[in-house]
């Protein structure tokens, strides 16, 4: 079964940093696009940043200079380093990745997300 798990999430207070992990398994041919969403309480599901294969990255502009992607391609692995964490940043955060792999019996490339894992910034 191809699946991402995410870890990391937790209760911060502002100003604080946290660490997220995403680490795909499963029978994987590649990994393209690795990224962070995160969706709070009442809104829409939002980008939060996005790492290519080749390392490139992008980000929201609400996290920019405050929050790092980064990807272990040896492990499957992706990665959101997130400091100045302010109360605005609470969410659950999803992540989302792009992969050839065989999987329901077949091999294909689709789309495959996390379960997501709660950040909390509060004092």
């Amino acid at each position: 079964q191809v699946q991402l798990v995410e870890s990391g999430g937790g209760l911060v207070q502002p100003g604080g940093s946290l660490r997220l992990s995403c680490a795909a398994s499963g029978r994987i041919f590649s990994i393209y696009g690795m990224d962070w969403y995160r969706q709070a309480p009442g809104k829409q599901r939002e980008l939060v940043a996005h790492i290519t294969s080749g390392g490139s990255t992008n980000y929201a502009d609400s996290v920019k200079g405050r929050f790092t992607i980064s990807r272990d391609n040896a492990k499957n692995t992706v990665y959101l380093q997130m400091n100045s964490l302010k109360p605005e940043d609470t969410a659950v955060y999803y992540c989302h990745a792009e992969m050839a792999a065989y999987s329901e019996g077949r091999s294909s490339i689709r789309d495959y997300w996390g379960q997501g894992t709660q950040v909390t910034v509060s004092s």
